[in-house]
This record gives C-alpha cells, sequence and structure tokens, in this order.
C-alpha cells in the first residue's frame, strides 16, 4: 500500500475530538457510542453519547440505530482497545463508522462537553492536548 493510501483509509476510520465536535455543531446526523463499563459512564461520557458496551452492539445497534447512520465509538483513552472492538461490531453490521482516537480521556482534555449526572458542562483545558481559551477584557 502506498503511503497516500494508507493515510486516506486511516482518515476514513478515525476521527478525533476536534472534527466530531465540528461535526456536532454542524447538526451532522452522527451517532456517537460510548462501549465503556457501566461505572465509567457514570463517572461521565460526550454529551449526547449513547452507552453501549461493544459486546452489545450485534444485538442493540440494529434496533437502535438506523442502517446507514454514521457512527463514532469510543472508550477511555488511546491505550484502551474496546473502541476498536466496538467499531468492529459496527463495521460488520454494515455502517460506517469511526474510532474517536484519544477517546474520552482526549476528549475531557481538549474541554470540550462533557455530561454526568450533574448535566452538561466542560473542565478545564488541558494545555498539553488542546488550547486554552484566552479572555481578554472588552
Amino acid at each position: 500500500m502506498d503511503r497516500a493510501a494508507y493515510f486516506e483509509a486511516k482518515l476514513a476510520h478515525e476521527t478525533d475530538g476536534s472534527d466530531l465536535y465540528a461535526a456536532q455543531k454542524a447538526g451532522k446526523d452522527v451517532v456517537v457510542i460510548d462501549v465503556r463499563s457501566d461505572e465509567a459512564w457514570a463517572q461521565g461520557r460526550i454529551a449526547g453519547a449513547v452507552h453501549m458496551h461493544y459486546r452489545e452492539i450485534a444485538e442493540r445497534a440494529p434496533k437502535e440505530i438506523p442502517a446507514g447512520t454514521d457512527v463514532v465509538v469510543y472508550c477511555w483513552s488511546p491505550g484502551c482497545n474496546a473502541g476498536a472492538k466496538g467499531a468492529l461490531e459496527f463495521a460488520k453490521l454494515g455502517y460506517p463508522v469511526r474510532e474517536l482516537i484519544g477517546g474520552f480521556e482526549y476528549w475531557v482534555r481538549e474541554g470540550y462537553p462533557v455530561e454526568d449526572h450533574d448535566g452538561i458542562h466542560r473542565r478545564p483545558i488541558d494545555p498539553l492536548t488542546g488550547v486554552p481559551r484566552i479572555r481578554t477584557r472588552a
């Protein structure tokens, strides 16, 4: 495989927090799936995500997500392969699916909306992974 084909394929199968958030803000029809444990889900998740452990996808997805819907799957972090397992299950069912690189960890570190039992909020941006918003006095 030549280099251009490799990177084209990689971009077709992955997305990052910035691109996902931009798609959400633009109103694009994308379903975000959190494949983590119940305990991890309860601690916080991407705002608007659907909780569907990767072992449940084969049974639940065809009933809950219309065929052909764009799906983005994530797990905890780059050190977790549950996102890849979930993406594989969606791919087997024929969904256009991508894995969120960096997972929930980088979504949070970059300051995108997080949902938990207190509602939707943003955590401070980690300057090692995102660009902190600079506020100026007007």
